[in-house]
């Protein structure tokens, strides 16, 4: 039996997925693969799709169609809570901390979705910030002490992938800098990423893979060793 969590090994396949909220068609067939150990970056502008491509592999939007693949399983009829516990974990762009709890209670708040989660000695040394702010409640983190405390949060679950929502935004370039390394540490473990970010900058050396989401759709796909003779074309669809 293939080892679920080797190299090479798809961990994420979505096909032809659709997505609605309400009466609302969001997504309209969405294609992309990620493999274990990836981070894959999907690139867009606001209200384009990333964020409820997100949410849809989650199964958080609405009604939803198509092919989700997690670890050669389907999840499309799976509820939310199940969906979780076949190790993804997610980091909203809105943070989600618990205002009235410590950063460590924050931390220690999520069910485990998997075996090998970080432990808090581990959690500390990646998030130094984190370690001296531990004692203090939610409201009084900076932002970027919130950020790295909602990326933190998950890595205690056990979750081997990760969606991660707009981590950079409205963060200073010197937490912007520090959170692009915690990516390629969390890569180095093994574990797998796909990275909702407006930031062109912070993602392009991060990826092995950029997807473009316009109108619901993939509309361009660009591998790594393929950024500079495609740039021109990532210029005209971004605007960066």
């Amino acid at each position: 039996m293939t080892d679920a969590y080797s190299p090479n090994v798809e961990m994420l396949r979505i096909t032809d997925l659709h997505a609605f909220y309400g009466e609302s068609h969001i997504l309209h067939g969405i294609d992309l693969s990620v493999n274990r150990g990836e981070v894959v970056t999907l690139l867009g502008r606001n209200g384009a799709g990333r964020t409820t491509t997100l949410k849809a592999i989650l199964g958080l939007t609405g009604r939803r169609t198509g092919s989700v693949m997690m670890n050669g399983r389907e999840t499309i009829a799976m509820p939310p809570h199940r969906i979780a516990r076949l190790g993804i974990g997610y980091c909203p762009e809105e943070r989600g901390i618990f205002a009235s709890l410590t950063a460590e209670e924050n931390l220690l708040l999520p069910p485990a979705v998997g075996s090998g989660g970080m432990s808090l000695d581990a959690i500390y040394a990646m998030f130094p910030n984190l370690a001296e702010r531990r004692a203090s409640q939610g409201t009084r983190l900076s932002g970027g002490e919130q950020q790295m405390l909602a990326m933190a949060r998950i890595l205690r679950t056990g979750a081997r992938l990760l969606l991660l929502d707009e981590i950079t935004e409205g963060l200073a370039p010197v937490i912007k800098q520090a959170l692009g390394q915690v990516i390629r540490a969390l890569r180095e473990k093994g574990l797998t990423i796909v990275l909702v970010e407006q930031n062109f900058r912070f993602a392009a050396p991060l990826a092995d893979r950029h997807y473009v989401v316009e109108h619901g759709r993939i509309v361009e796909r660009v591998d790594k060793n393929e950024l500079s003779s495609r740039m021109s074309t990532l210029h005209e669809l971004l605007g960066v």
